[in-house]
C-alpha cells in the first residue's frame, strides 16, 4: 500500500495514474523414469527366477525417495526406491498401466508425498489415473 501512495506522489500531474496487480504461479512436475532392464522387473513379463509377492502398503510414499519404475501388471505401476524397496501402485478400476511404458509425471503436494486416493499419475501420453493403494512387493520363496 505504501508503494501505492509514494507513486501518486511522483506521479506527474495531470496523467492519468494506472494500477495494476500482478500474480506469478508455479507449477512443478516430476517426471519419473522407467528402470533399465536388471534394475526393476522388466515390463509385463515375469523376471526369471523371480516372482514378487504383494503385502499391505502405506497410504503414502515420499517422492523424493522414488527412483524408478516399471509396468508388471495390467493395473499397477512398479516403484523402485532409494532403499531398494518396492512398491506396487495400483491403479483404480479401469484403468490401464500399458499407457506408462515410456515413464510418468507427478505434480507434488505440499506434504512431498505420493498418496493413494488423492493422487494420480500421468503418462506422457495425456492418460490420467488415480493411484488405488500401494503394495508393498516382497520376493516370493521359490517353489519346490
Amino acid at each position: 500500500m505504501l508503494h501505492s501512495v509514494l507513486l501518486l506522489l511522483v506521479a506527474p500531474l495531470g496523467e492519468p495514474v494506472q494500477l495494476a496487480q500482478m500474480t506469478i504461479e508455479q507449477r512443478v512436475i516430476i517426471r519419473v523414469p522407467m528402470a533399465k532392464k536388471g534394475r526393476a522387473p522388466a515390463r509385463l513379463a515375469p523376471q526369471a527366477g523371480r516372482a514378487w509377492k504383494e503385502k499391505k502398503g502405506p497410504r503414502c510414499i515420499a517422492l523424493r525417495s522414488i527412483r524408478s519404475a516399471s509396468v508388471v501388471v495390467e493395473n499397477g505401476v512398479d516403484l523402485l526406491l532409494a532403499d531398494n524397496h518396492r512398491y506396487r501402485a495400483r491403479l483404480e478400476r479401469g484403468c490401464s498401466s500399458m499407457g506408462f511404458y515410456s515413464g510418468f509425471y507427478v505434480e507434488p503436494d505440499d506434504d512431498g508425498s505420493l498418496c493413494s486416493g488423492r493422487d494420480e499419475l500421468q503418462a506422457r501420453s495425456g492418460l490420467s489415473c488415480v493411484i488405488g493403494s500401494f503394495k508393498r512387493l516382497e520376493e516370493a520363496e521359490p517353489e519346490d
